[in-house]
């Protein structure tokens, strides 16, 4: 083990870290205890440093760590230094959040980009989660792996069995292979995040770029047939309420009971490349959206929940940039239903998903599903379709990518009337290049692609491209791009809101670190982001100035004031609710306006949190003010009790619509045990006049096999005036058994 230096040097000089991991000689049994012999010949890593709040001296609450294989596993020990009187353990639920927990963090093939995180709370509460982009969680990913915690007065220590199946990896190759690797220990009572291989203060603890050496002294082992098998059953019982367009009058309920079943297989191919199956999936028991306001004139972004879709995600979903996807995995399954208005699944008959490393330097994405016809009324109807995405990268120097993408939609529009059809083209492509930079220190990041779009109508076939480059050290970050996307490209299987548009963007910070023991950091920066028609005549313009602080124990506030311009080219109204007796705004007309903007988090510490976000200013030719956040009270382990909320004021002088929106969001997430879990989540949204109830029984029988019972309704929010709509008046409701196993074949 090398020795380190403690001083600010340690934040900012390269450090050279390795572990050499063995064969384990005996079985290891995972209970906590760390009696094997295995344990007492492994190499140990240890030396702690802290990241937060301060990365230049070594944890006060060290950490030792060791590793050990065979033919079936990896297997990581630690000891973790803590008072038992000090856990902050928020739940009993996989995937739990803020809380105190030993995390491993993997890097198999070493791109500094793509990786695993499995982690363990003081009472052994599993968490894992797939990363991407160097430093992005997503723990919506499930795998199967095993732990034990033993708990004592000062200490608590935990073993860990993960399969070689759960993860991807090269098992060809030197007899001495490397890996990289990090640990990071959370403890939340002490304001504490440290890590073995020294992540510097100004970047996140799981980011990959900072990682030491795992070195293997026999090559791992290849995992052998790996297939799994997740089939589902299903039953719903629904109850749909219809009432006449304008009048709102009910005049009928329709009553549907059936059943369904499907289900999901992932084939190991080799330790890195992955084929996901499934045939006729069902999503259910996804978390529903959290809801949000819209005030803008665009479409708004909503991320993916469903677990087929996220391993290996940045290889389908992050091309372009956020706001011009080429493929945006909602497009497949769900669409929005234009005689209700309302979001509505869409049946997948059956998909396909080959995805992972080729060898050290190349990856490859091949996604295909089918979906089913579904008509809504006589004259709309959504054809069944084929999607296809197949995308390929190559890494180039030590963590950047060259990649392309092909995106391909066939409908098939035989079985529509001539009406449905011309709502349809018959397919659409999008094909691109793109490069993705990340500098060895992190301190680089960068984006340039180009993307075009094919299809049979000449109206849609067109072109994107684009340019990032941000520059970030201990103090000082400056960022900058450009976007442009012509009036014809089009991306129906993607995310493009807005086209016909040049967007240039500026933002440029400075970070100060006092020597007190109460602020940690503070900094002030300034943001532009200009739109411009592509004629350059300039279409919408927002600049601000800000100061944020951040404090020693996770609490942090930000302030600013903000200067708007939009030129209206139709007419809007603000409110998105076309109301009837008040007249929109003209377009054709520029509007600027001013305003001023503060917030505030507070400590994840105290088993009472929130936060509280404000805003106040000109909102075109008249104001609006906003005020959002969210309040939670901790219930150590049993889980979280919590209320969202939103509030936002337009006033604009007659005739123009003026209204007031609350959207609230009740929420309880409870785990009675590890294996019993419940959550409910009420949307009050006087916006769109809905009541959303959504509540969830789970009951976890086996790993990762579940049981769920779902009830999601429907209500009006609001009374409508003028008719027989009342508050709580009904619109829909559904229960849902579901049934989920998995089984290694």
């Amino acid at each position: 083990m090398l020795p380190i230096c403690v001083g600010h040097v340690l934040a900012q000089a390269p450090v050279l870290r390795s572990l050499r991991i063995q064969p384990a000689a005996q079985e290891i049994n995972i209970d906590g205890l760390l009696d094997e012999q295995a344990w007492k010949e492994a190499d140990v890593a240890q030396g702690f440093t802290l990241n937060f709040p301060v990365d230049t001296s070594l944890s006060d609450w060290q950490t030792t760590v060791r590793m050990t294989f065979d033919e079936r596993n990896l297997y990581v020990s630690a000891v973790c230094t803590q008072r038992r009187d000090a856990y902050t353990v928020p739940s009993r639920k996989r995937d739990f959040g803020d809380g105190d927990a030993f995390n491993v963090l993997i890097d198999p093939f070493k791109d500094g980009l793509n990786g695993f995180l499995f982690g363990v709370s003081p009472i052994n509460v599993q968490r894992e989660a797939l990363i991407d982009n160097g430093q992005t969680l997503s723990f919506e990913w499930d795998n199967k792996w095993y732990s034990a915690v033993h708990n004592e007065e000062h200490q608590w220590t935990v073993e860990m069995a993960i399969p070689f199946k759960s993860i991807r990896y090269a098992s060809e190759g030197a007899a001495e292979q490397t890996w990289r690797i990090n640990f990071v220990r959370a403890k939340v009572q002490d304001f504490e995040v440290n890590t073995w291989y020294p992540v510097p203060q100004q970047f996140s603890s799981s980011s990959l770029a900072f990682a030491g050496e795992l070195v293997w002294a026999a090559p791992p082992p290849k995992p052998g047939a790996n297939v799994s098998v997740i089939p589902y059953v299903i039953g719903n019982y629904g109850v749909e309420v219809q009432r006449e367009e304008g009048t709102l009058q009910q005049t009928q309920t329709s009553t549907t009971w059936d059943g369904n079943a499907g289900g999901d297989a992932k084939i190991g191919l080799t330790p890195s490349l992955n084929l996901d199956l499934t045939i006729n999936p069902d999503f259910s028991q996804v978390e529903v959206d959290r809801q949000v306001v819209n005030l803008s004139r665009f479409e708004l972004f909503f991320p993916e929940r469903r677990q087929f879709f996220l391993e290996n995600r940045d290889l389908f979903a992050l091309f372009g940039f956020p706001s011009a996807r080429p493929f945006f995995s909602r497009r497949i399954g769900l669409a929005r239903n234009p005689v209700t208005g309302q979001g509505e699944s869409v049946p997948i008959l059956f998909g396909a998903r080959l995805s992972g490393k080729l060898n050290e330097n190349w990856r490859v994405g091949l996604l295909n599903m089918q979906t089913q016809k579904l008509s809504f009324d006589d004259n709309n109807a959504l054809p069944a379709a084929n999607y296809t995405v197949a995308t390929v990268q190559r890494k180039t120097f030590e963590r950047s990518t060259l990649g392309g993408i092909l995106v391909n939609k066939q409908h098939f529009l035989e079985p529509l009337n001539e009406q449905q059809r011309l709502a349809h083209t018959e397919w659409n492509r999008v094909a691109g290049l793109e490069y993705n930079l990340y500098s060895k220190d992190n301190r680089w990041e960068g984006e340039w692609y180009y993307h075009r779009s094919f299809s049979p109508d000449p109206q849609k076939q067109g072109n994107s491209l684009a340019s990032f480059l941000r520059y970030g050290d201990r103090h000082f970050g400056l960022s900058g791009g450009w976007l442009r996307i012509d009036s014809f490209y089009t991306a129906e299987v993607g995310f493009v809101p807005r086209k016909g548009i040049n967007n240039m963007f500026l933002g440029t910070n400075y970070t100060f670190y006092p020597q007190g023991k109460s602020l940690n950091t503070w900094g002030v920066g300034a943001d532009w982001s200009g739109t411009f028609d592509l004629g350059l005549t300039e279409s919408d313009r927002d600049v601000s100035l800000f100061w944020y602080l951040n404090y020693q124990d996770q609490s942090g506030m930000n302030f600013g004031v903000f200067h708007n311009y939009v030129y209206l080219f139709e007419d809007f109204d603000p409110t998105n609710q076309q109301r009837t007796g008040t007249l929109p705004l003209p377009g054709m007309k520029g509007y600027y306006w001013n305003g001023f903007f503060a917030d505030y988090r507070s400590s994840t510490v105290y088993d009472l949190q929130g936060n509280l976000a404000v805003s106040y200013g000109g909102y075109f030719n008249g104001t609006l003010f906003n005020a959002e956040g969210g309040v939670s009270y901790r219930v150590q382990p049993l889980g979280t009790f919590g209320l969202s909320y939103s509030y936002n004021n337009i006033a604009l002088p007659e005739p123009h619509a003026s209204a007031e929106f609350w959207l609230l969001g009740p929420s309880a997430e409870l785990a009675f045990s590890r294996q019993v879990f419940f959550s409910a989540f009420l949307q009050y949204n006087t916006q769109v006049n809905n009541f959303n109830v959504n509540t969830r029984l789970q009951w976890r029988f086996a790993p990762v096999s579940d049981l769920f019972l779902v009830y999601t309704g429907n209500q009006f929010a609001q009374m409508e005036p003028g008719t027989d709509v009342r508050f709580l008046s009904p619109k829909n409701r559904t229960l849902v058994l579901k049934v989920v196993y998995w089984l290694n074949v």
